[in-house]
């Protein structure tokens, strides 16, 4: 094979690793974020499921011109990658004693910050994947429904579930944050 074979397909390879490194340097943050409610302040789970996240994204990176919306494309796989590692049964070995480090939050009130990730960790995994992704993401029922491989239906009886949940556990001081 002459050299300008070789150049060409490795200039290819090249832009598609440069593409994804831009589209990972640009979604990261917003991935950690998700995947810290998900995992309910567990920053070492969740930057796990960020890089997993990241993993299955590169390997399919070739093909992202029959994706539409890769940033939506890569919060569906970072919930996917969640409710998978949720339905292994080490998923709920937890240490105790300890509280866990906390993300990075811009916040004013940190009392509120651990009051709510509580409260989502209480929550069933499936529970607590509708709640992020509707609330959090800002998600249709159609998108999240998608997203979780269910009807619309059960996203929106976890949703009123999940939410009746919330408000218990949060009681009236916060229940203005549980409303919606």
């Amino acid at each position: 094979m002459g050299l300008m074979g070789r150049t060409g397909r490795e200039g290819s390879r090249a832009s598609r690793t440069d593409d994804f490194r831009e589209f990972a340097v640009g979604r990261t943050n917003h991935l950690f974020r998700s995947a810290c409610l998900l995992t309910s302040g567990d920053i070492h789970l969740a930057e796990d499921l960020v890089q997993e996240t990241l993993g299955r994204m590169y390997a399919l990176w070739g093909r992202v011109s029959r994706i539409g919306n890769p940033a939506g494309y890569a919060q569906t796989v970072l919930v996917r990658t969640f409710l998978t590692h949720q339905r292994r049964r080490s998923a709920t070995e937890r240490p105790l004693g300890e509280l866990p480090d906390s993300a990075p939050y811009s916040g004013d009130d940190p009392a509120l910050r651990i009051a709510l990730l509580d409260a989502l960790g209480q929550l069933a995994p499936k529970d607590r994947a509708v709640v992020v992704l509707r609330y959090w993401e800002d998600r249709s029922i159609e998108e999240t429904a998608d997203a979780m491989n269910v009807s619309s239906a059960a996203v929106r009886t976890r949703s009123v579930r999940a939410l009746a949940k919330l408000r218990a556990q949060l009681g009236g001081q916060f229940a203005e944050f549980a409303g919606r």
